[in-house]
């Protein structure tokens, strides 16, 4: 049988008897075990977090575009790259970069309405959402995380982003080498004369070059400037440079998994929101009322705007709707571990080899653990109602256990990225909203079950998302 994907975890979480743990079997009867309840994913992702790792087929696969970076290290390896990745990530750090992600969205805007008006007079066109937050996103990496602009947005034939969208769409060959590589060698697979294979072999080369130079340029300003008063770099693979604790190989790899860990999220985020807010014209309206009343119109929105992190967290729908569209389509809907030494989960015996599934979007709708509506995509659970009639935040969404959001993972492997990536998406969520009104062009998805989602490595609609854009007079 196949893996339990997306709605199938969830469906078993619901109908098939459990205590928290299912077994079951996979091609050639091979065992798994998928993790509900909230012992057994705390043994996982802080107690017993460094013996359960990513099987090595599934981590060399990904090594080929992510890079051997914080993401796929184990061990040692992952605390002594963490420690040096961690001055990068502070909250102090995330906030000196709102003014690259502000300026962004600016940029993005105007390259919107740049397209539009370019079509007709009426103010409004019909556009596929998912290039353009791809875009945004490589840009704002590329920016905010290297250093580099990319110039994704004015340039909808970027390479980098034609190289993404290739690699992350799971194609016929990839399913078959995915379900080979259980229990053939890597190393054999990897070497076939496949399409598949060549074309990985591309995008990696062609993403290690980019990093490799981007590095490179970092490394000759910095020598050129050491001692003088010029500015430091707020990027973060600037930070992890003056850490001395990375190799070249090193940042490389880590600034290949900036790139393409950062890039998909975000663009699967972006257009997840999009659409519900699509479908929901009243809830579209509230926020962009929000957005409007606490936000200076977009054409001030530059690299020295006057607005701040705080600005844009104290905005609790927009907040809200940001943690709800992380937490219903959680990017990444299934991982898996597998346990390198015998261990024990929530007090039953795991032997070494165990392959144990993880489903974030199981988990995130959890009637057990969010209440009745756990299946509702339901910004409002995040805030609540003041007396004075304002809303107030609700930081954890009511949720009843500290394992009930696997948006970001938890515990000591939780996403040292989930700063800046919330900073990033509310950024741009904040900006489109403020500034255009979307309505599906194909009033049939107004049904969610009729959106067919792709069953790539982040789950984003199969065919895109096409929406109509008009622009709202007043910002």
């Amino acid at each position: 049988m196949r893996e339990p994907q997306g709605q199938a975890s969830r469906e078993w979480l619901t109908n098939v008897p459990h205590d928290g743990i299912i077994r079951y079997f996979t091609f050639f009867n091979r065992e798994r075990l998928i993790v509900y309840s909230p012992k057994a994913l705390a043994d996982i992702h802080t107690s017993e977090c460094y013996s359960f790792q990513k099987p090595a087929f599934l981590a060399n696969q990904m090594r080929v575009i992510l890079g051997n970076g914080l993401l796929l290290s184990e061990g040692h390896d992952h605390k002594v790259q963490k420690k040096g990745l961690m001055p990068a990530f502070t909250r102090r750090r995330i906030d000196a970069l709102y003014p690259l992600f502000l300026s962004k969205v600016q940029e993005t805007v105007h390259a919107m309405t740049t397209s539009i008006s370019k079509i007709n007079n009426s103010g409004q066109k019909d556009m596929e959402i998912t290039n353009w937050a791809s875009r945004y996103a490589l840009d704002v990496i590329g920016v905010a995380a290297l250093g580099k602009d990319f110039g994704a947005i004015q340039d909808d034939a970027n390479p980098l982003v034609r190289t993404y969208n290739a690699v992350f769409k799971v194609s016929k060959q990839q399913r078959i080498i995915f379900l080979l590589n259980s229990f053939l060698p890597w190393w054999l697979l990897n070497n076939l004369p496949l399409k598949h294979n060549r074309d990985f072999s591309g995008a990696s080369d062609l993403v290690r070059a980019v990093c490799r130079n981007i590095i490179t340029e970092k490394r000759v300003k910095f020598a050129r400037t050491q001692g003088t008063n010029v500015d430091v770099d707020v990027d973060i693979l600037s930070t992890a440079i003056q850490s001395g604790r990375f190799t070249d190989e090193g940042l490389i790899d880590q600034a290949m998994t900036f790139l393409a860990a950062g890039h998909e999220t975000t663009e699967s985020s972006i257009v997840w929101a999009i659409y519900m807010l699509s479908r929901d014209r009243t809830l579209q309206q509230q926020l962009r009322e929000e957005i409007r009343q606490n936000l200076p119109p977009i054409d001030s929105w530059n690299a020295n705007a006057q607005i701040s992190s705080t600005d844009i967290n104290r905005l609790p729908l927009l907040q809200a709707i940001c943690s709800e569209t992380l937490r219903f389509f959680t990017p990444v809907r299934l991982t898996m571990r597998e346990a390198t030494q015998d261990t024990y989960l929530q007090g039953v015996s795991i032997p070494r080899g165990t392959k144990v599934m993880i489903s974030s979007c199981a988990t995130n709708t959890d009637k057990a653990l969010w209440g009745p509506n756990a299946a509702e995509f339901n910004p409002y659970r995040w805030v609540h109602s003041n007396s004075d009639e304002t809303l107030g935040m609700v930081p954890a969404g009511g949720a009843s256990n500290n394992y009930a959001m696997l948006t970001f993972s938890q515990g000591p492997r939780s996403c040292i990225g989930q700063g800046f990536a919330r900073a990033e998406f509310a950024c741009l969520l904040a900006g489109l909203i403020g500034r255009y009104e979307f309505r599906l062009k194909d009033e049939a998805l107004m049904d969610l079950a009729k959106v067919e989602v792709g069953d790539g490595i982040t789950a984003k609609p199969r065919n895109g998302l096409r929406v109509v854009v008009r622009a709202v007079p007043g910002f």
